[in-house]
């Protein structure tokens, strides 16, 4: 079930030597989850999640792939065909800000959406092609730009498959999946496949009725050092949206803790996208070239507020987007000697495209249009253009110091002429690593950093908010950020790699786009810092240990009387995991995951509950071809929450005012599902 590695100093850097070689008969042969051996990376906050992890611990939802990244907390505010909510390094990153995810170049995060800045839904993947999850937090590499501040995700997909598999698994609540995954011989190369159909109720009160259907069709042809690859991919679905709910409302028995204020809420969504990758390398260049095409389109009909704007028809409005949007990604590297000392010079240009019309919000009662609150039509395009220099300057030192560039264009056009115009854009961010080591098995790390995330295309050119319309000042378009890090890295314990990173990171200003209000807000600059501990252990071969641990601390720069507390901002992080396999026929796999309070207005007086959920697989193999594996989520049917806010809003017979309450949204109590999978 685990792929062999091998931890040596060469893996994964561009330069042909690297510092104080491990002797041969110190190589450690290592099978886990995590590629993060010594010599792999530029910070200690870097690394790789191998396809085993994912195929060997249960997921609920297909967005927890993001879940694997060490720190992050995936959860879910509605229904399940939404983009999840995340959480990293003290960020309530909402839909995807300030987190940018890829897929084989793709990016995910989707800029001036109708939901949310940076939406990230990832229910377009089928998780048994995903073959490794390259992540890097903080800003410090020249490559990331848009959205990267907090981190950064590349998924990447298989270019071949061990085995062709057919897999149906029935759940609780009507859950079922069915997925055929396979790889064949084609010409010079392989062509890989994939269909997935999947249906869920969840143990709402109103069914969710989740249902979606997805495929991938891939050809690649060559090895990894002269390879190129062709995909397409496509994904339908639609739901009735589980929303968070006022706890009033349960305490007082007025509903269910899963049911529903709004049972019409709800979302439908497509994606269809064709990319294409390159990589050609030499003995002394490498280069690297993608591109790709995507149109989507999201319906998505939510009330939040219930009745505290409309008494008479509720809160419920309608946000809506088409977009088509292509981009492509080049980048060069050069390897070299100067004077005596291997050095790598690496240039990169990166653009993307985004034409979405229309990109509505509007006014409706039980999914019935009563009226336009604003609609538009945006072209958003950027260009980024970035250099970096790699010198290994001694055995135990080594330096890569990069500088981005990035320029944007906002046009939009709106129903509402005021808000109508076009602004322009630049920003520019320089990047430095130092890696010190390895002595005894250990390197040092140290980073800094700066980066950005593009505000909404509306908020730079409006005027007047679309409700009210009432004056208004644009928002900055590109919001600065800068960070650093410092770490370590040890192998100094046999099949164990453990790293630790202290870092901090300082925004100019959280600004918001927010797709329910439909008008943009900027609040104050932000300073964010915290440690980060993992911990991988491959005890013996048929038994590994995961254990991450973070702790971060959030404020406003910015001193307001309403106090300096960031809404949202996660503080302790910690995630458990057991993995046994090859046991004869048996594996077993189980994982706990623990995010700690918030708080959920700036004084701190409102705070989340604490969550704690664990998941458990058992497998059983058959014989050669059938496996059954029987997971379990929420294991001990923990009542918890998956995402706390506080607000106003208004239930019949309440103030017109409203009334300031926490809205939760429970965590599934526990479930079972059951898996049979055969290969031909």
């Amino acid at each position: 079930m685990f792929s062999k590695s091998i931890v040596a100093l060469s893996a994964l850097l561009p330069l042909a030597a690297h510092a104080d070689p491990v002797p041969d008969d110190t190589t450690v042969e290592v099978r886990g989850h995590y590629d993060n051996g010594i010599g792999t990376s530029n910070a200690a906050s870097q690394g790789a999640v191998t396809a085993e992890l994912i195929a060997n611990r249960p997921a609920l939802r297909a967005g927890e792939l993001l879940e694997f990244v060490p720190g992050v907390i995936v959860t879910q505010h509605s229904g399940d065909g939404k983009a999840n909510q995340y959480f990293l390094r003290g960020f309530n990153l909402d839909h995807g800000t300030d987190f940018a995810t890829f897929v084989d170049g793709m990016p995910v995060n989707m800029r001036t959406h109708a939901h949310g800045q940076g939406y990230t839904d990832l229910n377009f993947l089928i998780p048994e092609l995903v073959d490794r999850i390259n992540y890097k937090k903080g800003p410090y590499y020249a490559d990331e730009g848009d959205f990267a501040s907090a981190g950064a995700a590349h998924l990447t997909l298989a270019n071949k498959l061990k085995e062709n598999t057919a897999s149906a698994t029935v759940g609780e609540n009507q859950y079922y999946r069915s997925v055929v995954t396979g790889s064949t011989p084609l010409g010079a190369g392989n062509l890989v496949y994939g269909a997935e159909l999947g249906h869920n109720n969840g143990p709402w009160v109103e069914p969710e009725a989740f249902h979606k259907s997805l495929g991938v069709l891939r050809y690649t042809q060559g090895a990894s050092d002269d390879q190129f690859s062709v995909t397409g991919m496509f994904y339908k679905g639609a739901w009735y949206a589980s929303n968070q709910i006022p706890l009033r409302a349960v305490r007082s028995g007025e509903i269910d803790p899963f049911g529903a204020i709004d049972p019409s809420d709800g979302g439908r969504t497509s994606r269809y996208s064709l990319s294409a990758a390159m990589r050609k390398r030499s003995s002394d260049t490498l280069f690297q070239a993608s591109a790709y095409v995507v149109q989507s389109s999201l319906t998505l009909f939510n009330d939040f507020t219930y009745f505290l704007d409309d008494p008479v028809n509720g809160d419920q409005s309608r946000q809506t987007e088409k977009r088509r949007m292509t981009g492509f990604d080049v980048a060069q590297t050069w390897f070299s000697h100067w004077g005596g000392l291997d050095v790598s010079n690496k240039v990169g240009v990166q653009g993307r495209y985004d034409d979405i019309s229309p990109l509505g919000l509007y006014k409706t009662a039980n999914q019935q249009t009563l009226a336009v609150i604003t609609e538009s039509k945006v072209k958003e395009a950027s260009v980024g253009a970035y250099a970096e220099n790699t010198v290994q300057w001694l055995p135990w030192m080594r330096t890569t110091a990069g500088l981005r560039y990035d320029r944007y264009r906002f046009d939009v056009d709106s129903n509402i002429a005021e808000n109508s115009g076009k602004v322009n854009a630049n920003t520019t961010s320089p990047k430095l690593s130092v890696v010190l080591g390895p002595w005894a098995r250990t390197e040092f790390f140290v980073n800094y950093g700066e980066g950005f995330h593009s505000n909404d295309a509306r908020g730079t050119t409006v005027h007047l908010t679309p409700k009210e319309r009432e004056p208004v000042d644009p928002v900055t378009p590109l919001v600065k950020t800068r960070g650093a890090e410092i770490g370590a890295r040890t192998e100094w314990l046999p099949g164990l790699q453990s790293s630790m990173a202290l870092w901090k990171l300082r925004s100019e200003s959280e600004l918001v786009f927010s797709g329910d209000a439909g008008d943009t807000s900027a609040s104050r600059g932000s300073y964010r810092s915290g440690v980060e501990w993992n911990n991988h252990y491959i005890a013996n071969s048929w038994l590994l240990f995961d254990l991450d641990m973070a702790y971060s601390r959030a404020h406003y720069t910015e001193h307001d009387a309403v106090g300096d507390y960031i809404p949202g901002s996660l503080g302790k992080v910690a995630s458990f995991g057991v993995t046994m396999m090859d046991l004869g026929p048996w594996s077993g796999a189980f994982q706990m995951r623990y995010f700690g309070p918030r708080p959920l207005i700036e004084d701190n007086s409102q705070r989340s509950a604490t969550t704690a959920i664990a998941y458990a697989r058992v497998g059983y193999k058959i014989n050669r071809r059938w496996t059954v594996q029987l997971d379990a989520f929420n294991l001990f049917d923990r009542k918890a929450s998956d995402v706390d806010y506080y607000y106003a809003s208004r239930l019949p017979g309440e103030p017109a005012e409203g009334v300031d309450d926490i809205h939760t949204h429970p965590a599934e109590g526990r479930t079972f599902r059951l898996t049979a999978k055969t290969t031909f």
